[in-house]
This record gives C-alpha cells, sequence and structure tokens, in this order.
C-alpha cells in the first residue's frame, strides 16, 4: 500500500502481519542512545500497536508527527512497519513576518501545529519592521503604546504581550519546535523612530509608516540614546525567549557608510553574545562580523554569495533560505494574484528539488546549520491567504531540510503529495491548487 510520508524517512520497512487500526499517539518507550538530535524509531505492530523510541523530545515529536500522517492518511488503518529516521539538519524553520501584516496567537498556533506534522523546529518570528512593533519590552512601553497599532496600508496592527509570546514558546515546545524571535537592526527601523524620537538625529519622531519599501530608516550608534535602547530591546527578547538563538536583522541597510554599518553589527553581535545568545544576521552583515558563534541566513538569490561563503570559511555557520527557492512570499506563477515576484516564481517543485549541500559553490557542507522557509506579509492580509501561500509549498521546503538527498525523488514527492490535503482540509487550513507534473 502507498504510505505517502513528508517528510521522507531515512528507512521505512513494511513487516508482516495485519494492519493495526492505531491511535495518533505512539507510546514512548526507552532511549535511543547515540542518536541525532530528532531522531526516532518508530514502530507499528498489530498486537503492540504504535511505539516509538527517540532520543529527546524533539524525536519524540517527530515520532508523534509521522503516527499522525499514517494514521490520517491510511485511514486509520496503518501497515504493520517500522521506521527508522534522523533529521539531515538541525535547524528546519519557517519564518513568519507579523510585522508587514499582523497576524496573533491564534494564527500562530495553525502555523506551529503545520509546523510540526513537518517536523520544522524553528519558528522564527519576524517581530519588528517599519511598519510595526510586535513585542513588549517592558521598560519601553513606548514601542507597543505608539508603534504596534500600524501596518502596510493603514490596518490595525497589533502586538504579542509578553504572556502572549509565552504561551506560544509553551505551546510550541510542546511540539518540538523553538521560537526564534527577531529585532530588525540598524534598518527597517522606522516604527522604533516612531515610538522614541530621541533615536533620531534632530529628536523628532518619525511619521507612520504604512508603505511597503526598503532602505529609509535606520538606527545611528552615534546617538547618546541608541546603545541604551539595544540594551533593553535586545534584552527583552532575548528574555522572553527560550533556546540558543536570537535573530538581529542586518539587512537592506542603505543610510549608512560601511564603516558605520560594520561597527553597528558589531555592537550588537557583542550584545547578544554577553546575554547568552548566538546571535543570527542576514548574509548582509557577513564582512563585519567577529566571532564564529554568529550565524548568517542568506536570502538573496540575486545577491553574490561569496561574502557569506568568506564567513564561512572562519568559522560561521549558514541557514539556507534562498528567495528563489524558499522564500513562500514569491508568486507561485505569472499569475498568482498574492505574493512578489523580485526572486522570480517559485512553484512547488522549485521549492523541492534542490540540495542545500551544493546550493553554493564553494560553501562547505558542514557549514549549513539548516533550512529555513520565509513568508513575508507586504501582500498577504487573511489567515486564508497566509496557509494558501504556505500550501503546498511547505511540506517541499520540510522535505529538503529534514531528509538526505538519497530518499528523495520529485516524482514520488508529487504522486504522495494530494493526498495531505485531507490533513489541511481537516485542519481548515486554506491551500493552493498547483499542477504537480512537469516543471
Amino acid at each position: 500500500m502507498s504510505l505517502p510520508l513528508i517528510p521522507a524517512p531515512a528507512r521505512l520497512e513494511l513487516l508482516d502481519g495485519e494492519p493495526y487500526p492505531g491511535p495518533a499517539e505512539p507510546t514512548a518507550s526507552t532511549a535511543v542512545g547515540n542518536r541525532d538530535d530528532g531522531g526516532y524509531r518508530l514502530q507499528v505492530g498489530a498486537d503492540t500497536g504504535f511505539s516509538s523510541d527517540a532520543a529527546d523530545h524533539r524525536g519524540a515529536s517527530a515520532a508523534r508527527s509521522s503516527a499522525t500522517q499514517l494514521v490520517e492518511l491510511t485511514d486509520r488503518s496503518v501497515p504493520a512497519l517500522e521506521i527508522e529516521d534522523a533529521p539531515r539538519y538541525p535547524w528546519r524553520g519557517l519564518m513568519i513576518d507579523v510585522c508587514r501584516h499582523f497576524f496573533g496567537p491564534a494564527t500562530l498556533r495553525k502555523v506551529l501545529d503545520l509546523a510540526a506534522l513537518y517536523k520544522l523546529n524553528v519558528l522564527h518570528l519576524h517581530l519588528t519592521d517599519d511598519q510595526g512593533w510586535r513585542y513588549e519590552v517592558p521598560n519601553r512601553p513606548e514601542l507597543v503604546e505608539r508603534a504596534s497599532t500600524s501596518e502596510v496600508d493603514g490596518g490595525p496592527g497589533g502586538h504579542l504581550s509578553v504572556a502572549d509570546l509565552a504561551e506560544l514558546t509553551a505551546y510550541a515546545a510542546e511540539r518540538g519546535i523553538t521560537i526564534v524571535g527577531e529585532i530588525d537592526l540598524p534598518g527597517h527601523t522606522a516604527a522604533a523612530l516612531h515610538a522614541v524620537p530621541a533615536l533620531n538625529p534632530d529628536g523628532l519622531a518619525r511619521e507612520v509608516y504604512t508603505g511597503t519599501e526598503v532602505g529609509h530608516s535606520t538606527l545611528r550608534l552615534d546617538l547618546p540614546e541608541t546603545a541604551a535602547f539595544l540594551e533593553d530591546a535586545v534584552g527583552a527578547l532575548v528574555e522572553q525567549t527560550t533556546g540558543d538563538f536570537v535573530h538581529v536583522g542586518g539587512d537592506e541597510v542603505r543610510l549608512l557608510s560601511p564603516e558605520e554599518y560594520a561597527a553597528f553589527i558589531q555592537h550588537v553581535e557583542a550584545l547578544v553574545l554577553r546575554l547568552g545568545k548566538r546571535p543570527v544576521f542576514w548574509q548582509e552583515a557577513a564582512p563585519a562580523l567577529q566571532d564564529p558563534r554568529s550565524v548568517l541566513q542568506l536570502w538573496d538569490s540575486n545577491a553574490d554569495p561569496a561574502p557569506v561563503v568568506a564567513a564561512a570559511a572562519h568559522g560561521h555557520q549558514v541557514i539556507l533560505s534562498p528567495g528563489n527557492r524558499a522564500y513562500l512570499d514569491m508568486k507561485y506563477d505569472a499569475d498568482t494574484e498574492l505574493g512578489l515576484d523580485w526572486a522570480g516564481h517559485v512553484d512547488v517543485r522549485d521549492a523541492y528539488d534542490w540540495d542545500p549541500a551544493t546550493l553554493v559553490p564553494g560553501l562547505p557542507p558542514e557549514a549549513i546549520l539548516g533550512v529555513e522557509a520565509a513568508l513575508w506579509t507586504e501582500t498577504i492580509r487573511t489567515e486564508d491567504d497566509l496557509f494558501s501561500m504556505l500550501l503546498p509549498r511547505l511540506p517541499a521546503i520540510a522535505e529538503v531540510a529534514w531528509s538526505v538527498p538519497e530518499v528523495r525523488a520529485w516524482e514520488a514527492f508529487a504522486e504522495d503529495l494530494p493526498a495531505h490535503r485531507a490533513l489541511w482540509d481537516a485542519r481548515g487550513l486554506a491551500h493552493a491548487d498547483r499542477p504537480l507534473t512537469g516543471h
């Protein structure tokens, strides 16, 4: 029988025995030693039902996701089988921009459920930008009071309270997912410049910005208020998120000289490390980084990757989010109503049919920390908009991030994927009807 299981496991063996119409929840047994982070073994027996071995909670979550898919996709009649599996990359992420248009806890819980179903383990929340400030800094209440009630085209905006972020963090952790928050620095900061006038050279608050242009705002280290602001804003995000990382931006800065930009990046890098986390920067920061614990995220598929390759040679790890493969705000094709096209069109096969290890010439495969899909929300206004851009492309990125090339094949993926529409329908998630033949 066909077992459309995404991401594809390293080993799936059908065993003799009658199908077991089992529960979606496997029962945990003894942990498997020496298993890669997030690895698991899942067994289904006619007499024993579901059982799983995992080295950690993330492996148990991955086993539960496989069990859920098996039960729902086989109409609860699962054959006797054994799956042995472990992820290819430790960072398997999805970035959601809640700044251009705000999406609150209810939608983000649905995003987390979907991410867990496909064994993603990072939800990267883009929490600050020109159009709005989306998380609380307790000793700077003006940030959400003055700069959270705006978004692209003048919508109502919103923000995540300390309690909201704590509840989402706990919800994510139950599903083996870590939330990584992002404060975008030093550019993309018009919302901060509106809320805190002293961050502007003239001491006057910036106007509220509800457009979509980039590169027109920046913080400056030479202003007395800036260092204290960074201490408060970065410190609050570090305190409110778990895990080893915090994202601090660094992209599309056009108002600073190269020397000013490098000094700013190095200041933020040192601050995050002092606060006990590893900073993640967009790829533009590569030449400025000083400490190999800092991570780069490659996104601009039109840019020369040489600085990222050079940084990797100095020990920096890299997350791959190439716009022409992993940016799920790109249009599926020229007729797609939503989305952008600066990186071209990204249909399902484009999102699936690439190998991170060979994407960037000269980048050592061992420097790749992982793969992350990204969904920016300039044109994404509703929950249905959001999920129709994620689906059906997100499972493709998830399989790239999880499965080794030897078990991946576009033809098999395209054959299996239509069965997953029932999973999305059962969860009330909109999805695009995309052809899966040809290219």
